[in-house]
C-alpha cells in the first residue's frame, strides 16, 4: 500500500532529484559523460540594460549540458522595438558560448508575448501547447549558436 503525500518537502525533492539523475546516469551514456563536468551545473546567465539608473531591461536564464536556456527576457514597455531586446540576447548568447561553451539556446514564450520576435532573431518553433494558458499558446524555440 502507498501513501501519497502532497505537502513541499525539501529532502524529498532533493531525494527525488538525486534519484531522476542517477537513474539518468544508468541510462544515458550523454548523461554519464556529462556528469562532474563543468557543463552540469546549472550557471546563471545574466544580462541587463540600464537607462541611467533605471533598469530598462534584462535577460534571465541558465546555462546547462552546452545550452543556454532563456528563462525571463523583458524591456521596458517604452523602449519595445528599439532594438534592446535583441542587443540583450546578442550578449547573452556571447557569454553563453563564451564562457559556458554553449552550442544551442532554447527559450518558451506564450502566443501572447514574442513568438515573432524570437523568430526574428533565428529561433525556430520546435514545439506548441495549445490552450496553455487557457486561450492562448505555449511556444518552444531553440537556436544554435
Amino acid at each position: 500500500m502507498f501513501r501519497i503525500e502532497t505537502q513541499a518537502d525539501e529532502r524529498r525533492r532533493h531525494q527525488v532529484h538525486q534519484g531522476l539523475r542517477e537513474t539518468n546516469s544508468r541510462r544515458s551514456p550523454m548523461m554519464r559523460d556529462l556528469r562532474g563536468t563543468p557543463a552540469d551545473s546549472e550557471v546563471p546567465v545574466e544580462v541587463y540594460a540600464f537607462e541611467g539608473e533605471e533598469l530598462a531591461g534584462g535577460l534571465v536564464g541558465n546555462a546547462w549540458a552546452h545550452w543556454l536556456h532563456i528563462e525571463l527576457l523583458w524591456v521596458a514597455e517604452q523602449l519595445r522595438g528599439s532594438g534592446l531586446g535583441s542587443r540583450l540576447i546578442a550578449a547573452a548568447e556571447e557569454k553563453a558560448r563564451e564562457e559556458h561553451g554553449c552550442t544551442g539556446s532554447r527559450v518558451e514564450t506564450f502566443g501572447f508575448q514574442a513568438p515573432g520576435f524570437y523568430s526574428k532573431m533565428g529561433y525556430t518553433l520546435v514545439g506548441t501547447v495549445e490552450d496553455y494558458p487557457p486561450g492562448s499558446a505555449d511556444h518552444l524555440f531553440v537556436k544554435r549558436l
